[in-house]
């Protein structure tokens, strides 16, 4: 959906485009420049529009959408604008096989699924199926990955493996946010929201030229609302809040023809109360009842506070050393921490209550030599990234520990994860005629992954990490182990393009996931498979560690720019075999044999063999212009995605093949979307009305299917309406998200055993614990924005 030129740029031509990333904790940094802009030449409401090309750089060059032989959607700043997003995760109503939210327990992870591959683990030793970058720098970790969305150039989400082009690979896609370089001259935004919740956003932003080569850029912002529901065993303690503070500098340089400079820092700070989940079943010890409404708590753990704190810098340099070779390379460093109280069962006692810490810092380097002569177009490149991650949480089961006569009874998981990694890859485009062209590529990656796992039983509440007094009695774990894992993973593409406005192509790639160490692995409960009647180290090895997963990705596919653009369509079919598939899962383990789940440990495996197919369709039409010489216009906007995910293989815990009863998790087999706008000349501007229905088939939480948190289908509505002033310096919106007030499941926890026609029963701890995460409630809010 395209708008003309009084509605293009009031979010795009702003004063600081990089804060697109202000409220991101971690995921803050903007580090390197866009290598281009969605092209628009465009005339006043109701003229027609003569061209309206879209520019991405997914294959890290520019090019028009539809020469791209992968399926990739490109949402602009103004669209995203226009449907008032506000986060990352409202973009998977509009991108068909993508699933995005926010991870249970948390208010600023981010869960993320592409085609039927993601991962939901949020804790150290695993790796994102599906990669997130800003401007080219990928960040390693989902921790405060939620990025608030305002003033992005586009958001571009690539579905597939991706390797031969990117810093690191990702084996279920990725998503890019690209942002533009400061403007030349002297800006100031000023950006507000108000709205249901008492919602009140504020973001100040600016750029002066300090000379003709040198731009520098700030910008700060607020963002803060109060809670969908309520703690009601916590006085003046809210549920699913925001409290967030940003700021960010960055500065620019041009010192010669052809070189660009850019350095950037953030900082952000999250003190946003803790998002705890709502009982789906009555406590089975105390009978508590289930809460009327899904946003309210009775968690009652508060040993720590909630939040997250977050900053990094980068410095990107680019080079052109001749008309058709340009150097390139993007240095980063990010570091980020967090606690959490996590209330597991949802109640006051102390039945299943986790406390956790998370900390992880990264440092990456990219070179990239970039190649373009008009026939061949292509890169080589070189990346490493060093990172640590650190998760250290208790689980608390005070209520059991009770009945066993162990007060305070609690577990301790430490695991610390040391990830160094080096690649090579390449990839180029060769132009055979001027409809036939031939795409290559290939990666090698190196993966060290280096692991020191730590659990110990204890009693007398929590440990001194917690601020407890809890004694430890017996260690469960005491791992310390590392592994190299390589992978070849190549991408092979053939396009064909009988005009100028028509692209057929057939694509395989090959995607690739490294091994780990699972941090919750309990060494005591390691195998005797060789049978000899003693645990050894290489067991205990194999117990707590996974192999990589690999994908061998087919795609087929059909790009038009129909009726002079006015209609452009995209479609594709897709078939995966996805082997040795990760399934990371927690378990009640009775550690001393007396019948008794007292902890949960972490059980990955690579149980699963798969094979994924399914269609993608997305389409955008200027379906009227100038309706009655009134220079009104109405666009239209489609997604569909259906996609038929089956596990061929699945080996349980103990030994058995159970594919035909388990799921893929957080995949519906349809999504879609239909959006309609309307604008409509008003004064000195232009009224625009849009409006927007999505929709999702039903989805599992977990590969096990459960009668209580899966989530049946359901749909969206969404409308807005807003003013914008001809000159593009005043915009005022009024939008509506979920306006019947859905209530839907996306994540959840789930420790009781619960079939259906049977009876509920705990499998750690004696209440049972089986809590959802709800999405978002019915809002309202006006945003009007200021630019001078």
């Amino acid at each position: 959906m395209r708008y003309p030129s009084i509605r293009r740029g009031l979010f795009l031509g702003t004063a600081l485009p990089t804060c697109i990333a202000l409220a991101a904790p971690v995921s803050a940094q903007t580090t390197a420049p866009s290598e281009a802009e969605t092209v628009a030449d465009s005339q006043q409401v109701g003229d027609r529009i003569s061209s309206d090309v879209i520019v991405v750089t997914a294959r890290r060059r520019e090019e028009r959408l539809l020469d791209v032989p992968i399926s990739v959607s490109s949402l602009s700043g103004d669209e995203l604008a226009e449907q008032g997003v506000l986060d990352i995760t409202e973009i998977a109503q509009t991108v068909p096989n993508v699933t995005l939210e926010v991870s249970r327990g948390t208010n600023t992870t981010l869960t993320a699924f592409i085609r039927g591959v993601g991962q939901q683990d949020p804790v150290a030793g695993f790796e994102q199926g599906v990669g997130v970058y800003v401007d080219d720098v990928y960040l390693n970790r989902p921790q405060a990955s939620v990025l608030d969305v305002y003033d992005v150039e586009r958001i571009e989400v690539l579905r597939g493996p991706q390797g031969t082009l990117y810093g690191r690979n990702t084996i279920g896609g990725a998503i890019k946010y690209v942002t533009r370089r400061l403007p030349t001259d002297t800006e100031f935004k000023v950006r507000g929201t108000y709205g249901s919740y008492d919602q009140a956003d504020l973001v100040l932003s600016g750029s002066v030229p300090l000379t003709d080569e040198v731009r520098f850029g700030a910008s700060a912002a607020r963002l803060s609302r109060g809670g969908y529901g309520d703690n009601l065993v916590q006085d003046g303690v809210e549920n699913y809040n925001k409290d967030v503070w940003a700021a960010r500098a960055t500065l620019e340089a041009e010192p010669a023809y052809g070189v660009f400079v850019r350095l950037s820092g953030d900082y952000v700070k999250d003190d946003s109360a803790p998002r705890q989940g709502h009982r789906l079943i009555p406590g089975l010890l105390s009978g508590a009842p289930v809460l009327d409404d899904v946003y309210d708590t009775r968690a009652g753990l508060d040993v720590v506070d909630q939040e997250v704190e977050a900053y990094g810098g980068a410095l990107t340099v680019e080079a052109d050393v001749s008309d058709t070779i340009q150097l390139r390379n993007i240095l980063a460093y990010r570091e980020d921490s967090s606690t959490t109280p996590i209330d597991f069962d949802s109640l006051p006692a102390a039945d299943l209550d986790v406390p956790a810490i998370y900390d992880n810092d990264q440092f990456s380097e990219e070179f990239q030599v970039l190649y373009d002569d008009g026939i061949l177009a292509g890169l080589i490149g070189a990346y490493y990234l060093r990172a640590n991650a650190l998760t250290v949480f208790d689980s608390l089961l005070d209520v059991l520990g009770q009945s066993l006569g162990l007060p305070g009874f609690n577990a301790q998981t430490f695991g610390d994860v040391d990830t160094e990694t080096f690649a090579i890859f390449g990839d180029f485009t060769y132009d055979l005629t001027d409809q036939w062209s031939v795409s290559v590529g290939g990666r090698y990656t190196w993966d060290t992954r280096e692991s020191v796992v730590l659990r110990q039983s204890l009693v007398g509440g929590f440990s001194d990490y917690f601020g407890g007094s809890g004694v430890p009695f017996a260690v469960t774990s005491d791992f310390d182990g590392s592994e190299t894992f390589e992978e070849f993973t190549p991408r092979v593409s053939i396009s064909y393009q009988p005009t100028p406005d028509h692209n057929l192509y057939a694509t395989y790639s090959k995607g690739f996931k490294g091994g780990g160490f699972d941090p919750r692995g309990q060494t005591s409960e390691a195998p005797d498979l060789d049978g000899d009647g003693t645990v050894s180290e290489d067991e205990v090895f194999e117990f707590i560690s996974f192999d990589p997963e690999i994908v061998d990705s087919y795609e087929v596919g059909w790009k038009a720019s129909l009726l002079d653009n006015d209609l452009n369509i995209s479609l594709a079919g897709f078939y995966a075999d996805y082997t040795d598939v990760q399934i990371p899962g927690s378990i009640g383990s009775d550690t001393d044999g007396d019948g008794v789940n007292d902890t949960f440990t972490g059980v990955t495996t690579n149980a699963g063999a798969a094979t994924i197919s399914g269609i993608e369709f997305e389409a955008t039409a200027r379906a009227g212009r100038d309706f009655a010489g009134t220079g009104s216009t109405f666009d239209l906007g489609l997604s569909f995605g259906w996609l038929d995910a089956e596990y061929d293989q699945f080996i349980d815990a103990f030994g058995n093949d159970v594919a035909d009863q388990r799921t893929f998790q957080n995949t519906p087999e349809f999504t879609g979307s239909v959006r309609g706008d309307i604008g409509i000349p008003a004064g000195p501007g232009v009224i625009l009305i849009g409006s927007q229905i999505s929709m999702r088939s039903d989805t599992s939480q977990f590969e096990t299917p459960n009668r209580f948190l899966d989530q049946d289908g359901y749909y969206l509505i969404d409308a807005s309406i807003a003013w914008a002033s001809d000159d593009d310096r005043f915009r005022i919106g009024v939008y509506g998200k979920n306006l019947t007030d859905e209530r839907y499941i996306v994540s959840g926890y789930n420790f009781v055993d619960a079939p259906y026609g049977g009876p509920v029963t705990p499998t750690l701890g004696l209440e049972g614990t089986l809590t959802a995460f709800y999405g978002d409630p019915r809002r309202v809010f006006v945003t009007g924005e200021f630019r001078f």
